[in-house]
C-alpha cells in the first residue's frame, strides 16, 4: 500500500520541460510595451507558474493586491494560460520558467505546479535571486526541503509556503486566543476532515488532507510547544492501493495530544477542530458561518496539592466548570488575498513570512513520520525538538 506522495519521474520531467524551454510566450490584450509602460516601479513584479487547479485563485488575487504586479503565467499548456487570464489581459503567458527567471523585472514567482516538481523550480527561483511562494508541500523530501530553506536564507530571499487556511479570519483568531493565554494551559487538539472525496491517483489521504491540519497546528501552537512524536493508522477499505482512512496523533512536548481523522469515505463533510485548555475550550465548524468560532467556559478543574486538606482528600480533587459560550465576531476575508498579502509584507519589509519555508519543513516532517509510523504498523516515531534546517 502507498502511503507516500507518488511522483515518479513525471514530476521532474515536467520541472525539465519548464526549465528547458525556450521563448515562447504570448500577450493577451496591450503590446508588451505598454504592459511595461504601465508598470509602477515600487510594485512588487511578480509571475505565477502554473496555470491548472490553483493557480487562477493564484492569478487572480496577485492581480487583486496593490503591493504587487504581474507580468507573467508560466505553464507547458500556453493556451490554458490565456483562457485564465481572458482576453483583456496584459500579463504574458510562456512556457519556459527560464524566460519567466530572466525578466529582471521579475522579483518574486509563485509556484503552483504538482509537487514533485516543486525542488527543481523553487530552487532554479532561488538561484535567479527571486523570492518565492510555493504551494503545499513545500517538496516532498524533508531534505530537499531543508536545503530549500538554507539557500533562502543564505540569499536573503523570502520563502513562503502557501498554507492558506492559516490566513482565514478564523485561524488567526485562534492563534491569537492560543498565544494570548486565553484558553490556558494547551491540553488537547482535535481535528476532523472528513468528507465523500476525490481519490487522489498520486497521493494518500494522509498527505492529501492532513497538510491543512497539521500546518494549522504547526501554526497557532504556543510558543514553546512542539510535536515530539507521531503515530498513525490508516486503511484502504475499498481496494484504492493507498490509505483512504487515517488516524494521526501528534504528541507534543508538554504532553498534551494533537489527534487528526482524515477520510475520504464519508458520505457526510465534517470540518471540526477543538482546542481544549485549562481555562478554556475553543470549537471551531467551519461549515457553520453562523457560529464558526465558540469559545467554552466549560471545562475540568483540578484542585492543587497545596490546597489539598484532609476535608477534600475524602472528597473527589477534580471538579467541574459550566461557563458561558461566546461567539466572537470574525471578519470576512478571502484566505489567498491575505496570504498574497503577508507574501508582499514580508519581501518589502525583508523578514520572514509567518508561514516561512521552515514551517513548510516542519508539516513535512511529521508527514514523513506519519509515514513511518505506518511502515511500523502505527509505532510513534519522533519528531526532533529543535527546529533546525537538517533533514528529520
Amino acid at each position: 500500500m502507498t502511503y507516500a506522495p507518488v511522483g515518479g519521474s513525471g514530476g521532474t520531467r515536467q520541472a525539465e520541460e519548464l526549465l528547458g524551454r525556450q521563448g515562447a510566450h504570448r500577450v493577451h490584450g496591450a503590446p508588451v510595451e505598454q504592459a511595461q509602460a504601465e508598470d509602477a516601479p515600487q510594485r512588487i513584479g511578480m509571475a505565477v507558474v502554473g496555470a491548472g487547479y490553483w493557480g487562477p485563485n493564484l492569478v487572480r488575487n496577485a492581480q487583486q493586491t496593490a503591493a504587487l504586479r504581474l507580468h507573467w503565467l508560466c505553464d507547458l499548456d500556453e493556451e490554458r494560460a490565456g483562457r485564465v487570464l481572458g482576453r483583456y489581459s496584459t500579463v504574458r503567458t510562456t512556457t519556459s520558467f527560464d524566460e519567466v527567471l530572466a525578466d529582471t523585472r521579475v522579483q518574486a514567482v509563485a509556484i503552483a505546479t504538482p509537487a514533485a516538481t516543486h525542488y527543481r523550480l523553487v530552487r532554479a527561483a532561488l538561484e535567479a535571486g527571486k523570492h518565492v511562494l510555493v504551494e503545499k508541500p513545500i517538496t516532498t523530501t524533508a531534505d530537499e526541503a531543508a536545503e530549500l530553506v538554507e539557500l533562502a536564507e543564505r540569499r536573503g530571499l523570502v520563502l513562503m509556503c502557501d498554507h492558506t487556511f492559516c490566513y482565514t479570519p478564523v485561524v488567526r483568531r485562534i492563534r491569537e486566543l492560543v498565544h494570548g493565554g486565553e484558553l490556558g494551559d494547551l491540553q488537547f487538539f482535535d481535528s476532523v476532515r472528513i468528507n465523500l472525496g476525490l481519490v487522489q491517483p498520486d497521493v494518500d489521504v494522509l498527505w492529501d488532507l492532513a497538510p491543512h491540519d497539521l500546518s494549522i497546528l504547526d501554526f497557532v501552537l504556543p510558543p514553546g510547544v512542539v510535536p515530539v512524536g507521531v503515530s498513525a493508522q490508516a486503511a484502504d477499505p475499498i481496494g484504492a492501493g493507498r490509505a483512504c482512512v487515517a488516524y494521526l496523533a501528534v504528541r507534543l512536548s508538554n504532553g498534551a495530544l494533537a489527534h487528526r481523522h482524515v477520510n475520504w469515505l464519508s458520505p457526510t463533510k465534517v470540518r471540526t477542530t477543538l482546542i481544549g485548555g485549562s481555562r478554556r475550550t475553543l470549537v471551531w465548524d467551519d461549515l457553520n458561518p453562523q457560529a464558526r468560532l465558540a469559545i467554552h467556559d466549560r471545562g475540568v478543574d483540578l484542585t492543587p496539592p497545596e490546597e489539598v486538606t484532609d476535608a477534600i482528600r475524602r472528597r473527589t480533587l477534580i471538579s467541574y466548570r459550566v461557563g458561558d459560550m461566546v461567539a466572537p465576531a470574525l471578519g470576512e476575508q478571502e484566505a489567498l488575498r491575505g496570504v498574497m498579502a503577508e507574501f508582499a509584507a514580508a519581501v518589502t519589509e525583508g523578514r520572514a513570512p509567518l508561514t516561512d519555508g521552515r514551517s513548510g519543513l516542519r508539516v513535512l516532517r511529521l508527514l514523513h513520520a506519519a509515514a513511518r509510523s505506518l511502515e511500523l504498523g502505527g509505532a510513534a516515531v519522533p519528531v526532533a525538538v529543535q527546529d533546525s534546517t537538517a533533514a528529520a
